[in-house]
C-alpha cells in the first residue's frame, strides 16, 4: 500500500484521491488552530511555498482530538488558515488519527503494522512521504518545519 491508494475528502468536502500527490514528496502533519504548536503553520507554508516547485507538497489534516484545540467547521478552519496564515497548501476534512476511529490514512502512518507504529502523540506530528509513496520518516510535534533534520530528509526525498 502506498499514500496513493488512499482517498480522503478535502477541507471543502470534495473528493480528495491522494493519487493527485502521486510522484511528489508529501509533508503529512496533523494540524489544530488552537494549539500552542499553531504557528508552526508558518514555517509549514513557508516550506511548501519554497519547494512546491520541486515536486513537494504538505498536507495538513486538522484534528480535534488533542484537548479539542481544533473545534471549528470546515469554513471555519479555512478562514483562520487563509487569513491568519495565507495556507495554500491542501487541507482535508477533520479526521480522527488515533483510537477507534482512527481514519485508514492514519492506520496506514501508524497502526501496529506501519513503518513507524504508535499512537499520535500531539498536534503537528509529521510524516515525510517519498516520490514512491512510501513512508520514509515520522517527526516529533516539536520539530518545526524548519528543523535541520527535517529539511534534509525532505531534500534527500526531492533527491531520490
Amino acid at each position: 500500500m502506498t499514500l496513493q491508494d488512499h482517498t480522503l475528502a478535502a477541507l471543502d468536502g470534495s473528493p480528495f484521491p491522494l493519487d493527485r500527490l502521486a510522484g511528489s514528496v508529501v509533508l503529512i502533519v496533523n494540524v489544530a488552530s488552537r494549539c500552542g504548536l499553531t504557528p508552526q503553520y508558518a514555517g509549514l507554508e513557508a516550506l511548501h511555498e519554497a519547494l512546491a516547485p520541486r515536486g513537494f507538497s504538505i498536507l495538513g489534516v486538522p484534528c480535534n482530538q488533542f484537548a479539542g484545540q481544533e473545534p471549528g467547521s470546515a469554513e471555519q478552519i479555512r478562514s483562520f488558515c487563509s487569513t491568519t496564515y495565507g495556507i495554500t497548501f491542501p487541507l482535508t476534512e477533520k479526521l480522527a488519527v488515533n483510537g477507534a476511529n482512527r481514519h485508514p490514512l492514519y492506520h496506514w502512518l501508524a497502526g501496529p503494522d506501519a513503518a513507524f507504529p504508535g499512537d499520535i502523540r500531539w498536534n503537528f506530528e509529521k510524516f515525510l512521504i517519498g516520490r514512491d509513496g512510501q513512508v520514509r520518516a515520522r517527526y516529533a510535534p516539536t520539530v518545526g518545519p524548519d528543523a535541520a533534520e527535517l529539511r534534509a530528509a525532505i531534500e534527500a526525498a526531492l533527491a531520490a
